[in-house]
């Protein structure tokens, strides 16, 4: 439970990113503390030019990515792996992700058990355009990519997690 504030302080620094991509060609991020590690470049090497239907945009901070005009997905990788906490784990293509729903349609998805940790925001909500993402679409997406990062924990079912004493 200890990683929910930083959760909540990061997706509200990307919130408040998102509003500012609209202005700008560039999409104004902050890199992650790791985010010269090499397997971080290999991710963002690796990103994909279309994400959900949203073209891929440049950032300006090492190992990020960016889609959609205004930025409607958020990468960051280098992070500190999450630790235990109750919020949903879902798995995709091998890829367990933590998913904080608490300002949905806007979601924050974390990996867990990889180091370093990859961090993605995204929007949901259409736009004027009719347009959003999907997060399934997102997931599916970025998942094989991040899938790299070496595993060294994985998600439980509440049945099967150690009872705090």
């Amino acid at each position: 439970m200890r990683a929910l504030p930083s959760l909540v302080a990061f997706g509200l620094t990307m919130v408040a990113a998102v509003g500012l991509t609209g202005c700008t060609t560039t999409v104004d991020l902050d890199p992650a503390e790791a985010a010269n590690d090499p397997l971080c470049a290999q991710i963002t090497s690796s990103l994909p030019g279309m994400v959900s239907g949203q073209p891929r945009r440049w950032t300006d901070a090492q190992a990020t990515g960016a889609w959609g005009e205004p930025a409607k997905v958020l990468l960051t990788c280098g992070l500190e792996p999450p630790g235990p906490t109750t919020l949903r784990c879902e798995t995709v293509a091998g890829v367990d992700w933590i998913i904080d729903d608490s300002d949905a349609p806007r979601f924050l998805v974390t990996t867990f058990g990889r180091t370093p940790a990859v961090e993605i925001y995204l929007d949901t909500t259409a736009d004027d355009n009719g347009d959003g993402v999907s997060s399934r679409d997102v997931l599916d997406a970025l998942s094989p990519i991040v899938s790299v990062l070496p595993v060294d924990g994985q998600c439980l079912d509440r049945g099967d997690a150690t009872p705090a004493s």
